[in-house]
């Protein structure tokens, strides 16, 4: 069965769900658009990859040792003077690197960018280096010719930089080249149907169109989310009325014991 909230599914804004959401949702948004621009135009996805060094509590929750230096103990003898040990030895520090999709649109004679659609995610949301990396692509991108989609779809957060952004639970941003700077903004609220936004092309080409719930209800099916989401919580959580208006969605679940 489909998702069974009417717009967004706060249940995905989780850690246990999200990476896989965001992963599952632009190669569907690629076969929808593909489906609608072939063979004037190419649908390709790419990606971002952001290298985190990880903390000591996050090595402990991964099970991965402390950096550590350790030395051999006083008057321990290695037998033989052919091959000599290191004195000392270190653990180097643990990254964990994470890699995002998005979706490029090229035109098909030149290869080049036409339209650039992007899904945010919760490092590109959060102060730090992972969100001043998507800002300075984001920025390149607004200076280039090419259009820009940006989907936010996750209430937590900080919002992407913008003169007159609204207070919203949810977002989607739409920069067409001939309208820079000004651009186009969906406010979605928890409880509103995702919109269906149009995805602009090269003129005189008209827009494709992008069905945002009916991803959603696709993916929702075929992850089978409804499996495990609901054992978690959303994140961030929700507000006391909000919860109450998510328990009428929220399915009856046995998990097992």
């Amino acid at each position: 069965m489909s998702s069974p909230f009417p717009g967004m599914n706060p249940y995905l804004e989780q850690e246990d769900a999200w990476h896989d959401f965001h992963e599952r949702f632009m190669p569907s948004v690629a076969d929808r658009v593909a489906a609608q621009v072939d063979p004037h135009y190419i649908v390709k996805i790419d990606e971002h990859v952001y290298i985190h060094e990880m903390s000591r509590e996050d090595q402990r929750f991964l099970g991965r040792a402390d950096v550590a230096i350790s030395r051999r103990r006083p008057g321990e003898q290695q037998p033989g003077p052919a091959v000599l040990d290191a004195p000392m030895e270190c653990c180097l520090p643990t990254v964990d690197i994470e890699r995002v999709s998005f979706v490029e649109i090229l035109d098909r004679q030149h290869r080049q960018l036409v339209t650039l659609i992007e899904l945010l995610s919760p490092a590109n949301k959060r102060p730090g280096p992972d969100r001043e990396q998507y800002l300075t692509k984001r920025n390149e991108i607004l200076a280039s010719p090419a259009h820009f989609l940006e989907i936010d779809l996750l209430r937590g957060g900080h919002r992407m930089p913008g003169e007159g952004m609204p207070h919203c639970d949810y977002c989607v941003l739409l920069s067409r080249l001939e309208t820079r700077p000004r651009a186009g903004i969906w406010p979605v609220g928890l409880r509103e149907r995702l919109p269906v936004i149009p995805v602009p092309l090269r003129h005189p080409d008209p827009d494709a169109q992008l069905d945002l719930q009916a991803v959603l209800h696709d993916i929702y099916d075929r992850a089978r989310y409804g499996t495990y989401i609901y054992d978690g919580l959303p994140n961030p959580t929700l507000t006391a009325d909000d919860s109450a208006w998510a328990r009428q969605f929220m399915p009856s679940t046995n998990p097992p014991e």
